[in-house]
Formats: structure tokens, sequence, C-alpha cells
């Protein structure tokens, strides 16, 4: 006789990359300004090879064993990710980081992709929340967006998007 499996949250990590230049520069500030803050390095557009995991976490659904529809979850990463970053100039080409709005950081990034991908799970009623995004610009340097708190629901939209 097997024992009941132990009580627990089962999360799941889909990877996907882009490619993408950026560059650390806030509009409103003098070229002195950036450049302190910033160094002239990251004033300039360069290029990286993203890798970004998005983490959803839920209960198995018995009869699929998945806690997520996988094609509708690839579908909307290369949506909501790749079809949105790749080949882009961030600070020129999407909207939430264009015109002196927000600084393509990985740590905006990682938000920004949290809660579009979540948007896009809940219109579809995947019914899991995103509970962890993380972006890399390259193996030395990451950053994480975690949800708070278990039963949150919600992502807190980034500057510049509307609430769902």
């Amino acid at each position: 006789m097997s024992e009941a499996p132990a009580r627990g949250t089962l999360s799941l990590t889909r990877r996907v990359t882009f490619t993408a230049a950026h560059r650390y520069l806030r509009t409103e500030w003098s070229e002195a300004q950036n450049a302190e803050r910033f160094g002239n390095a990251l004033m300039e557009f360069h290029s990286h090879d993203y890798v970004c995991d998005v983490t959803v976490s839920g209960a198995i659904d018995e009869t699929t064993g998945m806690i997520v529809d996988l094609g509708l979850l690839d579908r909307v990463l290369r949506a909501e990710v790749v079809e949105r970053f790749d080949q882009r100039r961030l600070n020129l080409d999407v909207e939430e980081f264009a015109g002196g709005g927000q600084i393509p950081t990985g740590e905006n990034l990682a938000r920004l992709i949290a809660h579009r991908v979540q948007r896009a799970l809940d219109e579809a009623g995947a019914g899991v929340p995103v509970t962890e995004v993380t972006v890399a610009e390259d193996p030395t340097l990451g950053s994480t967006w975690r949800r708070d708190g278990a039963a949150a629901r919600a992502t807190t939209p980034p500057p510049g998007t509307r609430a769902v």
C-alpha cells in the first residue's frame, strides 16, 4: 500500500530566449548626470542574448497530470516575451520603455513580463498564478521578480501600464 503524496505546491518553469538592445538613460537628466549614475558604457545601446524563465504554480489537474496547458503557456510566452522583445531596441520599440518611460533594466523587464504573462494567462482562463520571472542578461547578471505571498493573485502593474 503506497502512502499519499505529501501536500505542497507544484511549479512549472518554461525558458524562452530573445536578443534585444537597451541603454540606461534618464531623458530628463543631463549627460553628466546620466554618466555619473550609469557610466558612459551603459548610456550607449548594447545588446544581450536574454534568457527568461517564467514559473507558474498550482495544483495538478488529475486528468492531464499538468498544472497548466503547456501549449497555452508556450503561446503566451511567444506573444508576450519573444515576439514583443526579440530583435528590438527596448528604449525605442517597447511602449513601456519608449519616450523616457521606464529604464529597461533586468528588474523592470522581469516585472513587466510577470504582469503581461499573468494578464494573458488570466484572459485565457488558465487559472494559475505566475509566481516567478527571472531575466538574465548574461551568465553573471539576472533579475528575479517573485510574487509576494502564495495567496496573492494580482501582479503590481509596472508604471505606464493599466491594472487588470
